[in-house]
Formats: C-alpha cells, sequence, structure tokens
C-alpha cells in the first residue's frame, strides 16, 4: 500500500513504480475524497501497475475510483458511516454494480479494529473472530446470490494468532473463495516481521491463501521492505525453512503499529512508533500491549483494545489505558507520559 499523500500524484506514482519494481503484484491507493479519486485518475493514465484501492469510508467514491483500478476493497464495518438510513445490503448492490460495470474485482476486507458494529453487539466483547466470520461470510452471501463472483475476502487482526484461527475457519467453511492474508498492525521490523512470518507458515503451509501483504510501521520511502520480507516469506516456506515458532514465542510485551500509508495524519507517526519502542525496551518482559495507531481509520478500535495505546493526530497523541481516554499531548511529550503509565501499569500487575 502506498504511504504518499494520494494527491500528491507524482510521489505517489513513483511510490507505485518502486513497489512494482520491489516485485507487488498488486499495488493498494487509499482514496478518501473527490480530490483523492481525481489524482486517482492522473495516477493511473502514468502507471500500468495493477491497481487496487480502498474505499475508507464513503462507499460512494466506488463510481469515481471504479474506472481507474482493478480491484475495489471495501471494508463491511465502515458501510455504516454515510447514509445511514441505508441497508449495508443496498450499499453492497451498488458497490457490485459498479465493479460490474467497470469491469472490476472486489475485496471483502474485515479487520478487526473495524468490525461491523451490527455483529459485534451480538457477541461477547472478548469474542472478536466470530463477529469478523459471520461478517465475512454474509457478505459471501450476498455477492454470490447477486451472480457477482469476482471477489476475494480478507480477515486481519494485529495478533498473529487470531489471524491463523479466523483464515483456518472462513478457509473450511468457505473453501471456494480467495484469501488475501496479512497481520494488520503488525509493527516495526524485526518483531513485525517476525509475527507476520508465523501466521503465514500456519496458513500457506495448510494450503490456506491466494494473496497477501506485509504490514510495516517504516519511514514512507521504505515500502519496499514489505515486499522484500513477504518475498522472502514466500521463498523460505516454498523451500521448507519454517520458523517453527509457537505463538508464546512472540510473548511478552507487544506493541502494535500501523504500517505507514496514506491514511496516517502526521508522518512523525513513524519516528513515534521506533522511540516507543526503545523506550519501553526495560519492559521487555512484561505481558502488555502498547498499541501505537496513526489514523481515525483502525486508530479507535485497535487503541481501545491495547492496555495502553496511543492514537496519533495531526498534531497530539490521545493516550489511552484501554478504552478509557487519558488526554493529548504533543509528539515531543508523549512518551514521557507514557511512561508513566507503563510504569504504573507495570506496578500494578507486581502487587
Amino acid at each position: 500500500m502506498t504511504a504518499t499523500s494520494t494527491r500528491d500524484v507524482a510521489a505517489t506514482v513513483r511510490q507505485v513504480n518502486q513497489l512494482v519494481a520491489a516485485g507487488a503484484d498488486v499495488v493498494r491507493i487509499a482514496v478518501d475524497s473527490s480530490q483523492d479519486a481525481a489524482a486517482l485518475a492522473e495516477i493511473r493514465r502514468r502507471t500500468t501497475a495493477n491497481l487496487s484501492v480502498d474505499l475508507q469510508e464513503n462507499y460512494r467514491l466506488a463510481a469515481e475510483v471504479a474506472p481507474h483500478v482493478d480491484k475495489i476493497r471495501y471494508n463491511p464495518g465502515h458501510l455504516y458511516h454515510h447514509e445511514r438510513d441505508k441497508s449495508w445490503q443496498d450499499k453492497v448492490r451498488y458497490l457490485v454494480e459498479v465493479a460490474r460495470r467497470h469491469d472490476c474485482a472486489l475485496r471483502v476486507g474485515v479487520n478487526c479494529g473495524s468490525v461491523d458494529p451490527a455483529q459485534r453487539a451480538r457477541f461477547d466483547a472478548g469474542d472478536v473472530i466470530t463477529p469478523m466470520l459471520i461478517s465475512a461470510e454474509e457478505h459471501c452471501q450476498l455477492l454470490d446470490a447477486l451472480g457477482f463472483t469476482r471477489y476475494c475476502v480478507s480477515l486481519k487482526d494485529s495478533d498473529p494468532a487470531r489471524v491463523v484461527t479466523v483464515n483456518e475457519r472462513f478457509a473450511a467453511a468457505r473453501p471456494d473463495v480467495p484469501l488475501h492474508l496479512g497481520v494488520t498492525e503488525a509493527g516495526l521490523p524485526p518483531t513485525g516481521i517476525t509475527k507476520t512470518r508465523w501466521a503465514f507458515e500456519q496458513l500457506i503451509g495448510r494450503g490456506i491463501g491466494d494473496t497477501l501483504r506485509v504490514s510495516l510501521t517504516v519511514p514512507h520511502d521504505q515500502k519496499q521492505q514489505e515486499i522484500a520480507a513477504g518475498r522472502q516469506i514466500l521463498a523460505d516456506i516454498h523451500a521448507g525453512r519454517m520458523l517453527n515458532a509457537v505463538s508464546g514465542a512472540l510473548g511478552g510485551l507487544n506493541i502494535i503499529s500501523c504500517p505507514s500509508c496514506s491514511r496516517v495524519e502526521n508522518e512523525a507517526f513513524v519516528a513515534l512508533a521506533e522511540q516507543v519502542q526503545a523506550m519501553t525496551r526495560y519492559a521487555s518482559a512484561y505481558p502488555i500491549t502498547i498499541a501505537v495507531m496513526g489514523c481515525r481509520v483502525n486508530g479507535p478500535g485497535e487503541t481501545d483494545a491495547a492496555d495502553l495505546g496511543l492514537w496519533c493526530g495531526p498534531h497530539l497523541v490521545n493516550l489511552k489505558r484501554g478504552s478509557q481516554s487519558l488526554g493529548a499531548w504533543p509528539y515531543d511529550q508523549i512518551l514521557a507520559r507514557l511512561k508513566i503509565e507503563l510504569d504504573q501499569l507495570i506496578a500494578a500487575r507486581q502487587q
């Protein structure tokens, strides 16, 4: 996925071509407005890459982007943000109509940080997997009923063990549906690569998965690291060079951070994630999860699920303890405040 501002056509085209040169078969671009869609049209004219687009929260943008891309990704949980009086089924029918008209494929992108609220409300708050599964399955059923078969599904979580479980269960129920694999918010390398590798080994080694993405928190000009990591993981699996780790080996302090992408509202987010990783090394033995999120799309959900969360805005970083907001601080002050909260959490758990 590109990390440049979509409206910066020259920079985005340059990154698209860099990713293709690094071995990417599909490049995803985020579109959040009509201005982004207009830029996408010019990006399409300047590259022959296989382009996918992420609709973000406004499904109606599909009509503006479809002429310029090969695939449209929508999130079932985001279909509720616009035209709330209209059913999600009607919105999917609209997406299918647009995709058919412009010969586009669809990806149903289910994400743990933004699960369909109607499904989430039906189950215990600790059950993340079942709402994801049911959401994916019901969307597949509607697409099938509409006679639309050019679609794939992704079920992503920041926990590699949950990624394995939810994809295994979906593959058992719908072996006919192509799966796009990924550990979302895997974090900084090398840990982010280890998490992703472990999940991919379990799934691809069992014949599950058709496309994949490695999601790493890296500077915008180093997005090729994701492609290199994915290609290496695939080569190692094919050659039988397996990590053979158990999920417990990834225990202790767990820092999840979203990949650098065009949704990030301040590029200082990447440097902050690196600083959090360095500052918290003293707490590496403690089973504590810290989420460092760079945008409004998955920031609220992922930080709610973490022990401590940093939800990064354009100018301030929101600090959270679970779902409780503790306030917002400038980027150059948030680390000290985070350390206070982390020390208090460690002390409480030692009692």
